[in-house]
């Protein structure tokens, strides 16, 4: 065979071990019960946040957390772990329809196609996921089982129909969530939305908020993410107090306070613009100006009118109320009732007493209208003017401080004057208690769950409409599937277009009487509720996911994704497992044990001088500057996401294109740390590739056989020492990086490495380099794997075990050391690392002898392990 010059080429390595992998089921986890399962070996579940195929396929920002993924579950296997680690799609919802609908075809054709995009493309990247669980949420045989679980859910009494308000989106034909409303528009598309009541399915996720708020504590999650959750879920602890509507409908508004002690200086009520009572009410006079308010307030976002810097805005509704601790003729007792549209129908009991003595928000409320601010505390700070103006109502408290005496009631039965605020809460509440006007109350900020969604694509609900009520579809016809629909657009009006799908729609109840189905369809959000637990048991046709598998492999071990799930996905997912759990479906409580948050890959733009963006194929580069194309002008640099608008989105398959996959894997671990977000640099790419070919040659002779190693490498030699102590560090730093999920520093360390080894290439052994390449393999496995194959490693790399660490190699034999004279490093010096004090200081005296002579040495400074400093004069 003639000799031939050897290249490193992913090309024609890569797709040569992906199809090896495929075919030979390299990746394939074991469940209980299977034949090959190794009930001695841990298991381990690494899973990512699976995407929706959109369209335009991935981009490179998708790759960074499924390489982080891989590369921990490529580790674990190595280390004698069972691995899980699947992939999916998050096929239903919005994105996939509106697509559908701009290209005139059918959503699940396109969806069919962008899955098989977005395979190709992952599987061309390397990861080693377990193709056999692969799942699609539009798949019936999946939302067989997600109708399935949400009959539990109804049957459970955590699903229900309402008329609430709700987010109602014109342009995309939908009711919204909270979570996917921004400032009063649509987080997809950014279209206008405005709240309108209609009959909706809801799930009682309310029900769960204190064992969701409770059970943050166990998770290994950042704790910003944890903080996220609290504030989502807005725990409050106060009472409830009912004030009596003054006028013949003997009608009580009840509020919620966390400060009951200061209902003393409840001075008005705020209503809720949405609150049921406004309408009842209202004052003839005031009514013209209540429903123009009404109407105004529909249209902002919970945001804008809850956003403390705002003007204050409201209206009197004319009416009011008793204050239950003040006597009936004392005219302290009888406050306004207004509306505003800080107030939130949703939260609490959509109506606040206003003490604008105690309330920062309060008090600027009562300012704007001219509303009483009677003052409640007694300060004695030894700020005479403020300790006056907060007495008299001038100046707003909101620090723990002393109640004024006039805080007691007429008889005498309440006084908060010297109590604790803990002790005065206590008292009010046991007075409000006693009298039959409030009670202890614990709220949350969490609202329940909005199910439906107005849209074709999506999960029918097993829901017949009958003349006796709702009756649910039997589990022996699940799936409902979907009626094939040339027309799936949205209808204009707030009606599902399945309404127009009249024969599916008219069905027969199980006594075979006429029925209707339910033409609402599930959120994009119900399937991604429950797919973790699908992936432990796919295949299963009997049941969602037997209780053998889910005990074995839940919770997930590291679960990776973005924190703009916070508040939706995350949430959800873990009421769900609740849910099975207390239904005795699942063991966990918790789905996701470890959960870590990637930053955005994030690429540059350029800005013109007036700072609007430069799309990139207006942009040259002019040297070190860049220009723009068309009239020269000096550009700024920016970084910003990536977006199609401004030319600046990178395609993986480019990458892969110009320089393979495992250049793409391991730029992107070694852009920065994983959690941070950072700028695409297609300058910096070349660099990576140029260290796998380094790799390659250390194996590989420049002209050679086609599969030949260098002459030194086809037999045993033994280790060179200096070598081998560099290896073992490298594999030491390299295992606690991954570890730690530092893969940056795992990177840098292997390069230092080949560096070294580059430069003793011919005292290089084959078992250093078996081992290398074991390193190397969880990061760019397709190189690894032909380096092991071409060194004779014996079966495969991605089976290969870890290699071991020898701590003695750890240990420096020697240090080198700085010199001082005066603090100046005059020298450097290598001595034996057990050295004692008397050698250390013998040969840093020799190495700095010429800046010694003739000097008198006064002091002698041994940093063990660091510097000698000699001080002289």
């Amino acid at each position: 065979m003639s000799e031939a010059k050897q290249t490193y080429d992913p090309a024609a390595i890569e797709p040569k071990w992906q199809q090896f992998w495929r075919e030979h089921d390299v990746f394939r986890a074991r469940n209980p019960g299977d034949p090959d399962f190794d009930p001695r070996q841990p298991k381990y579940y690494a899973l990512d946040m699976f995407p929706y195929p959109s369209a335009a396929g991935l981009h490179v920002g998708h790759p960074e957390g499924y390489t982080a993924t891989d590369i921990v579950s490529r580790w674990k296997r190595a280390k004698g772990c069972n691995v899980l680690h699947p992939m999916g799609w998050d096929a239903f919802g919005l994105p996939a329809e509106q697509y559908a609908i701009q290209t005139n075809t059918h959503p699940a054709e396109t969806t069919a196609a962008n899955i098989a995009t977005f395979r190709r493309q992952l599987q061309r990247l390397g990861f080693s996921y377990d193709w056999n669980r692969e799942i699609s949420t539009a798949d019936p045989q999946y939302f067989r089982w997600t109708q399935w679980i949400w009959k539990r859910l109804y049957e459970r009494g955590l699903a229900y129909e309402s008329n609430a308000p709700v987010w109602w989106c014109e342009a995309l034909g939908t009711v919204l969530a909270n979570d996917e409303v921004v400032n009063g528009r649509s987080e997809r598309g950014d279209h206008p939305c405005e709240r309108r009541p209609l009959r909706q399915w809801v799930l009682k996720i309310t029900d769960y908020a204190e064992r969701l708020l409770a059970d943050l504590d166990g998770l290994d999650w950042s704790e910003s993410l944890k903080t996220m959750q609290r504030e989502w879920i807005g725990k409050s602890e106060g009472a409830e107090v009912d004030f009596a509507v003054d006028g013949p409908a003997a009608a009580k508004v009840r509020v919620f306070t966390t400060r009951p002690d200061t209902l003393f200086g409840a001075s008005f009520l705020v209503l809720s613009p949405e609150h049921p009572l406004v309408a009842a009410i209202t004052t003839p006079a005031q009514r013209a100006a209540v429903e123009a308010y009404q109407k105004a307030a529909a249209a902002k976002s919970e945001l804008e009118r809850t956003d403390l810097a705002k003007t204050k805005t409201g209206v009197a509704t004319g009416a009011f109320a008793r204050n239950p601790l003040f006597a009936a003729d004392d005219a302290r007792g009888r406050i306004p009732i207004w509306i505003a549209d800080y107030v939130i129908v949703t939260y609490g009991t959509g109506a606040i007493m206003a003490v604008p003595a105690g309330d920062e928000r309060d008090f600027a409320f009562a300012r704007t209208f001219g509303l009483p601010i009677p003052g409640i505390f007694a300060p004695a700070t030894g700020a005479a003017e403020r300790d006056a103006d907060i007495a008299a109502g001038r100046a707003c408290c909101t620090d723990e401080v002393p109640y004024a005496a006039h805080c007691r009631t007429a008889d005498g039965s309440l006084a908060l004057a010297g109590r604790s605020l803990a002790d005065a809460k206590r008292a009010t509440i046991a007075w409000l208690v006693q009298r039959g006007c409030g009670e202890a109350k614990v709220t949350y900020k969490l609202r329940d769950w909005l199910f439906s969604r107005q849209r074709y694509w999506g999960e029918p609900f097993p829901v017949l409409h009958t003349q006796d009520g709702v009756e649910l579809v039997p589990d022996a016809q699940l799936p409902v599937t979907l009626p094939r629909m040339a027309d799936f657009k949205p209808g204009g009006t707030p009606e599902s277009p399945l309404i127009r799908a009249k024969e599916w729609v008219a069905t027969k109840d199980t006594k075979g009487r006429p029925a209707q189905r339910e033409i609402n369809t599930m959120p994009g959000a119900a399937g991604s509720s429950w797919y973790f637990l699908r992936f432990c048991d796919p295949h299963n046709e009997r049941e969602f996911c037997s209780r053998a598998a889910s005990d074995y492999w839940l919770p997930v071990d590291l679960y990776v994704g973005g924190t703009e799930h916070a508040v939706g996905h995350l949430l959800y997912s873990r009421f769900w497992t609740k849910v099975l759990h207390d239904d005795g479906r699942v063991g966990t409580v918790e789905p996701f044990g470890k959960l870590y948050n990637q930053g955005m890959i994030q690429a540059f733009a350029y800005e013109d001088g007036r700072g609007a963006v430069v799309p990139m194929a207006n942009v040259k580069e002019d040297g070190d500057d860049a220009v723009h194309a068309a009239t020269g002008e000096k550009l700024k640099r920016i970084v910003t996401k990536m977006s199609k608008r401004y030319g600046n989105v990178i395609n993986p398959d480019d990458v892969v294109n110009e320089y393979g996959a495992d250049t793409l894997r391991l730029y992107e671990m070694y852009m920065g740390p994983l959690a941070d977000s950072k700028p695409w640099n297609p300058k910096d790419v070349p660099g990576v590739f140029r260290f796998l070919q380094r790799s390659w040659r250390l194996v590989v002779p420049e002209f050679a056989e086609k599969g030949a190693v260098h002459e030194w490498l086809r037999q045993d030699r033994p280790d060179d020492p200096a070598l081998e102590k560099a290896l073992h560090r490298t594999i030491h730093k390299v295992d606690g990086d991954i570890e730690r999920m530092a893969f940056n520093t795992a990177i840098a360390a292997m390069m230092i490495f080949v560096n070294e080894a580059t430069k003793a290439m011919d005292r290089l052994s084959r078992s250093q380099l078996l081992r290398f390449a074991q390193l190397l393999q969880p990061f760019a496995p397709h190189l690894a794997e032909e380096l092991w194959q071409r060194l004779g490693g014996r079966g495969l790399l991605a089976r290969a075990a870890w290699p071991q660490v020898d701590a003695v190699l750890l240990v420096d034999d020697e240090v080198e050391l700085a010199v001082q004279v005066l603090g100046k490093v005059r020298a450097r010096v290598t001595v034996p690392a057990d050295a004692d004090q008397a050698t250390v200081l013998a040969a840093a005296r020799q190495a700095a002898a010429s800046w010694l002579d003739g000097k008198t040495v006064v002091k002698e400074i041994v940093v063990p392990k660091k510097l000698v400093n000699f001080v002289v004069k």
